[in-house]
């Protein structure tokens, strides 16, 4: 079966002041197995791309949770069905903040967790980036 692509991009769309040319996409579904693109605190609508929240980690985490929602709704998933959150910050004191914006989205639903703190992300603006694995659940179930 092959993989189904959402959202499907290059590089220098989001990334023109770069010379990167590659081919990404925002949701990969792999039988049932849907691999996510890290979301930050840019808006998702590729002809309105705004970041929200400049300087403020919650607001950069709530922006990318939204998107992850709206990505997962595109492809008929839920965040019931997210496994596992990955969560990059760019500075220990944003853990807090931006955890319990993400228990916020994700109440009732556990899932494991990876965190890691790092030097930058893509662009210098960006705080957080959230990563996340889901496996639908069989439907009806």
């Amino acid at each position: 079966m092959p993989h189904k692509r959402h959202r499907p991009h290059n590089v220098r769309d989001q990334h023109a002041e770069r010379n990167i040319r590659s081919d990404m996409c925002s949701v990969v579904d792999s039988g049932g197995r849907l691999f996510v693109r890290g979301q930050v605190g840019y808006t998702v609508h590729a002809t309105d791309r705004k970041l929200v929240g400049p300087g403020d980690p919650a607001a950069q985490a709530d922006q990318a949770m939204k998107n992850v929602r709206q990505l997962l709704e595109e492809v008929g998933a839920r965040l019931q069905e997210i496994c596992k959150v990955k969560i990059w910050v760019t500075d220990r004191t944003f853990l807090e903040p931006v955890m319990n914006v993400v228990g916020r989205h994700l109440k009732g639903i556990p899932v494991a967790y990876t965190l890691v703190i790092v030097d930058g992300l893509a662009r210098a603006e960006m705080l957080v980036e959230i990563d996340v694995d889901v496996v639908r659940s069989a439907r009806g179930a």
